[in-house]
């Protein structure tokens, strides 16, 4: 919301000045979140009036001009003045830029003095300014033209009231009410104490017996509707200067004289209006919920297409205007225009609410019908646009018709009761029934008094106040947040240690950072289609209102995020990428009850997700790029948990690679999944390059860990032994190391593969050709007494049968 200083000063102007005001702004709730001037700085400039322009003798694009400037200067004499503007033309006045004048400050940050100058051969006692070298618009097309009854001589500061200040407040949903001049300058008379200024909306008389039928269908929609004719107007006036300054200083650009008049009470009084060409209208207008396959062209050229819960004023003919919204662009006025109709009306705010968004814009009424326009002073509005359409486009033949008021649903305000000492419990202070009497009847909150209860009955303008909290927030408001004390916090300050046996989140963040993987914070949100491809889940959780129509379900794996990051990187070049991300994903589970930090039914674990692909290792000169491949990753998770082991096992997961992903698997329990993207997903979401490595782990078992324990040193000497043994392929690692170690008994320290091998087709081996070799080092060790050959080798021989028996190996020969 951004307007002038000296306009909210015209409704209520309190000795305080513009810091002083926008402090209050901002600690009643109304943040003032810029404070800038109308026009930068610069003196010596006033009104002058051209007397006379003719060529200049050596420049085609010049102009000599006789200024007057008043009589303040050069004795009341006319100055020559030489300008290149191509609207310098004797009549008009502008303003001059006076000898030992400065303008606004240039891109140096310096400013520009005026001195007397020669062009061409022709003196120059001066210059004449345009909008743009006054820092006023970006206008340079011509001299700034001032209005004819603009004093000569007068500082132009002073007639264009550049003296002034520029708010713009950023105001919380709840305050609908202070989306207006008006609506803000009643809040300072109630934080003041300052007199307000209360308009009167006399009725005009009306001329003609001439109205338009207008009918509401949908009293869900609009509770109440006004309007009147106005026939006879010229709508080709021009807007006065000074509606046109204060539409510009609250944002406004300048269209026509009637639709300016419906902004300005837009901004004045926070009533959004449309005014319709009535020659275009075809019958009777009707208030009603859309239909299927209705279609309208909006003012601003958009042609959308509305449903049953879009609300729509419709003639006999067609949808004429999107309600509370936007007009259509067949009833629009233009200059041809001569008969209009005035409308104004209160739309619910639950009927608007969201619909400008479903065609992607928004607009200044749809944005104050959202939050709660005051439905009972929809007639005197329309008098005020009627009185504005008389005094700028009326004519002699202008004829007003009566007014049309119909208020089948209005709002009706329930009663909010106050318990004094309640209030006085949450505000943290002492506040007496006094205090809040006080500020009710500054507020014009009208309310009924009992022993220790005010009960507030809400006025039109206030939708904000509905539960007890909200009565309470506007006496602290008033009464002013300066006023409380400043109590410092009397609960006792206790250090919370974590179990040494757990790892903060922070700690394992650090600890993937250390293996080289840059941290991502995606949306909980995502695609649909990345829930079905790479979670293998057709049911997700769906958003009832996304932000983006593609972010419409909640994920259930960390996986499609970190692809769309990869797929992110790579549409920028990125030859390299290893990202982590440590976050939620949502999960329907009927197990799970209401909680504080939890929903009925819905499961949100945390998980540890990662990424990498491209090299294997940051380009050096001492190795050549090797591509990232499974064991790469394989090795961080156990750097991660060492020294905690791991176990891997083959399995299948919709995203990842059959044959080349496996179930992560710590202390006999599955907590997550490793393996390459499936090339059929590299090929459905256009990754090039080789294939990602992804994993996704349970977080609460990520940050588990293993305390330290003190062993000494071992007093004995161990002793290693190696074993080649065939197995057949379908023989894996872990089932062969199960076999050694259970076999091992107490004195096998650690049992190691070193050496796979398997021989090139019509090579002459004593291996099969379904067979290969697998190279073991066992490392024997006895604390009490040092090993002997016999011990040894009942060891490796008690190895060599159980694998025999439960694999079906043999010592290679």
């Amino acid at each position: 919301m951004q307007f002038p200083e000296s306009w909210l000063r015209e409704f209520c102007n309190p000795p305080l000045s513009t810091a002083q005001l926008a402090e209050l702004l901002t600690m009643s709730g109304m943040e003032v979140e810029e404070l800038r001037p109308v026009a930068p700085p610069f003196h010596g400039i006033v009104v002058a009036e051209i007397l006379e322009a003719t060529q200049h003798p050596n420049a085609d694009k010049l102009r000599v001009c006789k200024v007057n400037a008043g009589a303040a200067f050069n004795n009341g004499e006319p100055l020559q003045i030489v300008c290149g503007a191509p609207n310098a033309r004797a009549g008009i006045k502008v303003p001059l830029a006076t000898v030992g004048a400065e303008l606004p400050p240039g891109e140096d940050g310096k400013p520009f003095k005026i001195g007397v100058g020669k062009l061409r051969g022709v003196e120059s006692f001066g210059m004449l300014c345009s909008a743009r070298e006054l820092k006023l618009s970006e206008d340079h097309g011509g001299l700034l033209e001032l209005t004819a009854d603009a004093a000569v001589g007068e500082d132009i500061r002073k007639h264009l009231a550049l003296d002034d200040t520029l708010f713009t407040l950023k105001l919380t949903p709840n305050l609908g009410h202070c989306l207006s001049v008006y609506g803000i300058a009643r809040e300072v008379a109630a934080l003041t104490g300052a007199p307000l200024f209360k308009p009167e909306f006399p009725a005009a008389t009306p001329t003609t017996d001439a109205k338009l039928n207008a009918r509401i269908e949908a009293t869900d929609l609009c509770g109440r509707f006004s309007g009147r004719v106005i026939k006879g107007i010229d709508t080709k006036a021009a807007t006065p200067v000074w509606m046109v300054q204060r539409l510009e200083r609250c944002g406004q650009r300048s269209v026509t004289a009637l639709v300016d008049i419906s902004n300005y009470v837009m901004f004045e009084f926070g009533r959004p209006s449309h005014i319709f060409d009535l020659d275009k209208i075809s019958g009777e207008l009707v208030v009603r919920w859309g239909r299927n396959g209705e279609q309208l062209k909006l003012l601003n050229g958009n042609t959308i297409t509305v449903d049953e819960k879009v609300g729509v004023i419709a003639d006999a003919r067609e949808v004429e205007s999107l309600a509370g919204i936007m007009g259509g662009d067949h009833t629009a006025v233009s200059d041809e225009t001569k008969n209009v109709y005035v409308e104004a009306a209160f739309w619910w705010p639950e009927a608007v609410m969201g619909r400008g968004r479903r065609y992607n814009f928004s607009t200044d009424a749809g944005h104050r019908f959202e939050r709660g326009v005051d439905p009972a002073q929809t007639v005197e509005h329309i008098e005020r646009i009627t009185q504005l359409i008389l005094d700028i486009c009326g004519t002699a033949d202008t004829q007003v018709g009566p007014m049309d008021d119909q208020s089948p649903n209005l709002p009706v305000r329930q009663p909010v009761a106050l318990r004094v000492a309640r209030a006085a419990k949450v505000i943290g202070m002492p506040v007496t029934q006094a205090d809040c009497e006080r500020v009710f009847t500054r507020l014009g909150l009208p309310f009924a008094a009992t022993d220790g209860v005010l009960t507030v009955t809400p006025p039109s303008w206030r939708f904000d106040l509905q539960i007890e909290e909200d009565l309470i927030e506007e006496v602290i408001r008033v009464m002013g947040y300066p006023t409380l004390p400043s109590t410092p916090p009397l609960a006792p300050i206790v250090g919370r240690t974590r179990t040494e046996s757990r790892s903060s989140q922070h700690a394992l963040r650090r600890a993937v950072a250390a293996r080289d993987y840059f941290e991502t914070i995606n949306f909980s949100f995502v695609e649909e289609r990345w829930e079905r491809d790479l979670a293998g889940e057709t049911n997700p959780i769906k958003l009832l209102n996304p932000i983006a129509a593609p972010l419409a379900v909640m994920r259930t794996s960390l996986i499609g995020s970190l692809v769309q990051v990869l797929r992110h990187n790579q549409a920028r070049r990125a030859t390299r990428v290893r990202v982590f991300e440590l976050g939620r994903v949502f999960k329907r589970d009927a197990g799970v009850v209401k909680g504080p930090l939890a929903v009925a039914g819905i499961a949100q674990p945390l998980r540890l997700g990662g990424l990498a692909w491209g090299p294997a290792d940051q380009q050096q000169w001492s190795q050549r790029d090797r591509a990232v491949d499974f064991f790469d990753v394989k090795g961080d998770l156990e750097a991660l948990f060492a020294p905690q082991s791991l176990s891997f096992e083959a399995a299948e997961h919709p995203a990842l690679h059959p044959g080349r992903s496996a179930r992560v698997v710590l202390n006999g329990a599955p907590i997550g999944v490793i393996g390459e993207l499936h090339p059929r997903w590299r090929q459905a979401y256009e990754i090039s390059g080789g294939a990602p490595v992804v994993f996704e782990l349970d977080l609460e078992a990520s940050l588990g860990r293993t305390l330290p324990h003190g062993q000494p040193l071992p007093r004995q000497q161990a002793v290693q032994r190696d074993l080649a043994l065939v197995v057949k392929d379908g023989v894996s690692h872990d089932a062969l190391m199960n076999a050694v170690t259970a076999a091992g008994g107490p004195l096998l320290r650690s049992a190691r593969l070193f050496d796979v091998f398997k021989p090139a087709a019509g090579t002459a081996t004593d291996l099969q050709a379904d067979e290969r070799s697998l190279a073991v080092r066992l490392e024997l060790l006895d604390d009490e007494a040092t090993l002997t050959d016999e011990r040894i080798d009942a060891v490796v021989t008690a190895i060599v049968a159980a694998t025999a028996q439960q694999l079906g190996a043999r010592l290679r020969g």
